[in-house]
């Protein structure tokens, strides 16, 4: 088994983040500064150091259901224009200190509107915050692209109203569509009016699907959705069977997500907290990676993870021993599934990625 990497060194790596929730990624300290702006009660302490370790704790119950409820905090300080541009700026510029090169920024507009804002105000103070950090860590020395993905709450019934919202966006910030919320009695069919018009207008989304719920999920999202992308798509594991001989035996449809090369958004540590793996060593993630796959590795929501790529990265090196050959082909597999055009993609994976990649190997082998 190889010398796990250590944080520090996958830092200097050019990563790629697809799955990162903008009301998920707050520094503890923005959430306190914005509660008291507006008059916010209501948060456990207003000392950031113990309101970030009240957030890890609160989401490590096992429960998707009440993993999602750290949100209402989260949400509530971000319901005017400054509060999203402040956030969606310090979100880029930490991704950026992280060493990711490429990021989605995915949340629901439809939960920013209790001040007053409008659908549209609200896209277009997140987009001016990414540009601003964008340029903040340009300044600091460190390249980052974002894009926005829109999303609908599937448990709502607003999501062909942000379908078409997110199409209005398209040349001004917005990469993609997707819905999130509890997955179990809120299908992804329940919205199939939305996804039939953004395949109409030729636009990408994902769906969250297979996290807390199971294969019926993940095929609604691919057969009667149509998705691009898989959001976690971790219980694709249980359509695979490992025999006595431990050879691994595909079904029907973990063989179509394969051969389709379907990209699945894996988000390690979440899926322990949420209690859909047991734990990082027994994670998916490591039979779908010896398998092929197209996985990726994502952070889902850094404050109530307390976590960064880095961090996913290194972990899954000290539990599966991946080396810098592995995290490549993660990386490269999110940038090929990035909601980019294709000519930016591959720019990406050769000018930047791969460049990057082998300079680290190279100061490796030394």
């Amino acid at each position: 088994m190889n010398q796990p990497l250590t944080v520090e060194q996958i830092r200097r790596a050019p990563k790629v983040l697809l799955h990162d929730h903008l009301d998920g990624g707050l520094r503890p300290s923005t959430v306190v500064d914005l509660a008291r702006e507006i008059g916010y009660k209501d948060l456990p302490t207003y000392d950031p150091a113990e309101l970030g370790v009240w957030f890890r704790e609160a989401s490590d119950s096992g429960s998707l259901e009440r993993y999602l409820e750290t949100f209402a905090h989260t949400t509530a300080v971000m319901q005017t224009r400054d509060a999203l541009v402040r956030v969606a700026a310090e979100a880029a510029e930490d991704l950026a200190a992280d060493g990711v090169v490429y990021a989605e920024q995915r949340y629901a507009p439809e939960q920013h509107l209790e001040r007053g804002l409008t659908l549209e105000e609200v896209v277009e103070a997140v987009q001016e915050g990414l540009e601003l950090g964008e340029k903040r860590a340009a300044d600091a020395g460190r390249s980052i692209r974002t894009g926005q993905l829109v999303t609908a709450m599937r448990h709502a019934a607003r999501s062909s109203e942000i379908a078409e919202l997110a199409v209005r966006y398209r040349d001004a910030g917005v990469s993609g569509f997707d819905i999130a919320g509890a997955e179990a009695g809120n299908p992804p069919t329940r919205h199939l009016d939305a996804f039939e018009y953004l395949r109409r207008e030729n636009f990408h989304f994902t769906i969250h699907a297979g996290e807390a719920f199971g294969l019926p999920s993940i095929w609604e999202a691919l057969q009667w959705c149509g998705c691009d992308r898989l959001g976690h798509g971790v219980r694709i594991i249980d359509d695979i069977t490992v025999t006595e001989n431990g050879v691994p035996r595909l079904g029907r449809l973990a063989q179509y997500v394969r051969d389709k090369r379907v990209p699945l958004e894996m988000c390690p540590s979440s899926n322990v907290q949420t209690g859909a793996a047991a734990s990082i060593a027994e994670h998916p993630i490591g039979l779908l990676h010896d398998l092929r796959f197209r996985v990726t590795v994502n952070t889902d929501n850094r404050l109530q993870s307390g976590t960064t790529l880095s961090e996913e990265f290194a972990r899954l090196s000290s539990a599966f021993g991946y080396d810098w050959d592995d995290i490549q082909w993660f990386t490269v597999n999110a940038m090929k599934s990035a909601f980019l055009s294709f000519d930016e993609r591959l720019a990406l994976i050769n000018g930047v990625i791969k460049p990057g990649f082998a300079q680290l190997k190279w100061a490796a082998d030394r």
